[in-house]
């Protein structure tokens, strides 16, 4: 049975991410924010399910992807 809460290393690869990268889409706002379980964090998988249904497909660019895109040039 597939567990509905995910420790944040679990929840990165459920999605296919590096932890890294997962990290960068909870804050800003792409993948959800942990659940609190006192001081064990804890994603929803289902959450999880639908935050990465919003992301775009690789046709598709996000306002968000553009903006970041256009940071990361303005630093090289």
């Amino acid at each position: 049975m597939m567990p509905r809460g995910l420790r944040r290393r679990d929840a990165a690869a459920y999605v296919a991410l590096g932890v890294s990268k997962f990290d960068q889409l909870v804050a800003d706002g792409r993948m959800p924010p942990p659940k609190k379980a006192d001081k064990v964090s804890v994603w929803d998988r289902e959450q999880l399910d639908e935050a990465f249904d919003r992301l775009p497909t690789k046709e598709e660019t996000s306002e968000i992807d553009q903006r970041l895109d256009a940071f990361a040039d303005g630093l090289r």
